[in-house]
Formats: C-alpha cells, sequence, structure tokens
C-alpha cells in the first residue's frame, strides 16, 4: 500500500509540472505579441509625429 500512495503522489508531482508547463505555453506568446504591440504603437505614433503627412 504504500508504493500505491507514493505512485498516487509522484503522479501528482508530475500533474503540478505539466499544468505549469501549459500555464507558460499560454502566457509566454501573449506577453511577446504585448511587447511587440506596445513598441510597434510607439514607433507609430512617435513616427507620425515627427513626420506628419503633408
Amino acid at each position: 500500500m504504500l508504493s500505491f500512495a507514493s505512485l498516487l503522489a509522484a503522479e501528482a508531482a508530475e500533474g503540478a509540472h505539466v499544468w505549469h508547463f501549459w500555464l507558460a505555453a499560454l502566457l509566454a506568446p501573449a506577453t511577446i505579441l504585448a511587447i511587440v504591440g506596445t513598441v510597434a504603437m510607439y514607433f507609430f505614433k512617435v513616427t507620425r509625429a515627427r513626420y506628419p503627412r503633408k
């Protein structure tokens, strides 16, 4: 019975690791897109203010 309990504990720990992995896999692209979007909008607004259309 002790080995069964240790097996369940190992699976629970592994499941937590997999859950953290998928959380990072979802948050990383969203964070990268947010940073790239912020930088792109900054350059767009600065360039438009510096060189207005005629």
